[in-house]
């Protein structure tokens, strides 16, 4: 039998120091908790387990994963909340150890690890949770340009962007710090924008969140700590992508208010044309460029300009670089 420590325990000390187990009936779980779970891998199932350095681990029936119970709105993949378990059965709603009980599940997707709950983590009387990790900063206000990268649904092409954002800022010469603000538990993602160059990366986990579903009120608190830590590194700016879409329960359209008056650029990621006409029209907002499987090939370039005015680029094509570039020096001024 292994002990899988997902991701979302990364900012905790669970890997390095003992923990009990403590049973609690449900009535008294919270988002966050560190929970500690069997794993079941359904026939045919994914069996990837993200670990605290980022790497994926591959999990086997009778193995343990500690991970915190939260709820996720995928609209392409899993819908599921904590709050819909017995008790004990969960689910690995996400690699990096977002549990809750999946409610609604797309057919395309393979089943996911079913979990069944042995305990929460706790030492003595006092359970864990993911609150009680979050770094103590000092609140220096900050005052970077960002570029916002927002999308018009998951997998829309924003991390990509991201990285390909923060890989031309680096290398016209600017010091890159990025995050990703809203969304559902997953290292591997601001892995890559550190991987692209970013000198300092956080999201939600690093603030105590599992997922970005959560109330507004908690979600506020979450930001001002993002931007903290984002602030204690020395940067000329910062990259921030707002995972799945502003539309959907993740708090997107709050951090987009809350980021309004840093935002310099604005990058938007679409699925299609229409998603692009759909979002403009719906936010009433015109972002500086649309990216993501919309701008794939000139037709679909061509049609985001007639439905909407605005340019396109496939920043797949290296091709793109040289107008990517002008764009930023333009909305950001020269480094």
């Amino acid at each position: 039998m292994s002990i899988f420590c997902a991701s979302v325990t990364r900012i905790s000390d669970l890997e390095r120091l003992d923990f009990g187990l403590r049973e609690l009936p449900l009535e008294q779980w919270q988002d966050g908790d560190y929970v500690v779970c069997r794993v079941t891998v359904p026939p045919g199932g994914l069996r990837a387990v993200e670990l605290s350095s980022g790497r994926l681990a591959q999990a086997m029936d009778g193995d343990v994963v500690v991970g915190a119970l939260g709820r996720r709105a995928a609209t392409l993949e899993v819908v599921g909340d904590w709050r819909a378990s017995d008790g004990v059965r969960l689910d690995l709603m996400t690699p990096a150890g977002l549990i809750g009980r999946i409610t609604s599940q797309s057919r395309f997707l393979q089943p996911l690890i079913q979990l069944e709950y042995l305990g929460h983590a706790s030492r003595g009387e006092e359970r864990l949770g993911m609150g009680q990790f979050v770094a103590d900063l000092d609140q220096k206000e900050f005052q970077l340009p960002v570029v916002l990268i927002v999308g018009t649904s998951m997998s829309a092409g924003k991390t990509t962007t991201a990285r390909i954002v923060t890989n031309r800022l680096k290398a016209a010469g600017r010091r890159v710090v990025a995050a990703k603000f809203t969304g559902a538990a997953r290292y591997r993602d601001i892995l890559s924008m550190r991987d692209a160059g970013a000198e300092r990366v956080c999201d939600f986990v690093d603030a105590g969140l599992p997922s970005t579903v959560c109330p507004a009120e908690v979600f506020r608190s979450a930001v001002g700590q993002m931007l903290a830590i984002l602030a204690a590194h020395p940067a000329d700016v910062a990259v921030i992508e707002a995972g799945a879409s502003p539309l959907e329960p993740y708090n997107g359209a709050l951090a987009m208010e809350l980021l309004a008056p840093w935002i310099r650029v604005e990058i938007l990621c679409a699925s299609d044309p229409y998603a692009v006409a759909g979002v403009v029209q719906a936010f009433e907002r015109r972002p500086d460029l649309v990216a993501g499987g919309a701008a794939n090939t000139s037709a679909g370039i061509g049609l985001v300009q007639r439905l909407t005015g605005l340019e396109a680029l496939d920043l797949s094509d290296p091709a793109s670089y040289e107008a990517l570039d002008r764009m930023l020096r333009d909305l950001l001024g020269t480094p």
